[in-house]
């Protein structure tokens, strides 16, 4: 899982050197699938199917501004000042990895920089709670706090997940707090793949029919920041660092 989530990594730190005004999201995505297989990794999210949805077709997902999660790479060229949300997933040797940024293209404004670093300070604040003997929920209760203390919401729709020899397994780890999932105690040898998703304004998403990308409701801008994260004996490693 530690290789898994170094390609992961890698193939991030390529995106963010990509990225610049004038890509368009289809070229990010053939990027990070050439990384990929060159390293002897397969796509994790390529035909990945989601409930009631066709298989995802790319990669990458890059949501654009307003787009939360699960936005299709194509011919849209990024422009200055926009931001980029980008998901990417990795199976290697039957093991799988899961990271996503949020990145600037070009100079963005004061709001879209307030969000990029509320949201991954949000993320490392809840990597701060895996910890043996912790419970699973303080990961939610400390995102949410953050976020909201800043005049942002937490998507509610979406939630972390469990992560290993699948993509998606159990827990489901929320970024904020609520009974509707089940708590547990953290224990050496858990991953688990925490992404906050905060958006501008709130915390509502709207999904057209059959169709993957997830959007604000409002029309607000969106920012997501992932990690995998292992419990261990002395605390957590996160795996997805080069």
């Amino acid at each position: 899982m530690r290789e898994a989530g170094r390609l992961v990594a890698l193939a991030l730190e390529q995106m963010r050197q990509a990225v610049v005004p004038g890509v368009t999201t289809i070229e990010l995505d053939a990027l990070a699938e050439q990384f990929f297989r060159s390293r002897g990794g397969r796509p994790a999210f390529k035909g990945y199917r989601g409930p009631g949805k066709p298989p995802f077709p790319a990669t990458i997902c890059a949501s654009v501004n307003d787009e939360v999660v699960h936005g299709v790479p194509g011919k849209r060229a990024l422009k200055e000042g926009d931001i980029v949300s980008i998901d990417v997933g990795v199976e290697y040797q039957g093991f799988f990895g899961d990271a996503a940024v949020t990145l600037p293209v070009g100079r963005v404004s004061a709001q879209a920089d307030k969000l990029m670093r509320v949201c991954r300070k949000a993320l490392e604040l809840a990597v701060e709670q895996v910890t043996p003997g912790n419970a699973l929920s303080k990961i939610g209760e400390v995102v949410q706090r953050h976020v909201e203390t800043h005049g942002f919401s937490v998507v509610r729709d979406f939630v972390g997940h469990g992560i290993g020899t699948e993509m998606h397994q159990k827990p489901e780890v929320p970024n904020f707090a609520s009974r509707r999932f089940p708590d547990l105690v953290l224990e050496p040898g858990l991953v688990l793949a925490i992404e906050p998703m905060v958006n501008a304004g709130t915390w509502e998403v709207v999904t057209e029919d059959r169709r993957w990308p997830v959007r604000t409701a409002d029309g607000m801008l969106s920012a997501h920041f992932e990690h995998t994260v292992a419990v261990t004996p002395a605390g957590h490693e996160i795996l997805t660092l080069p």
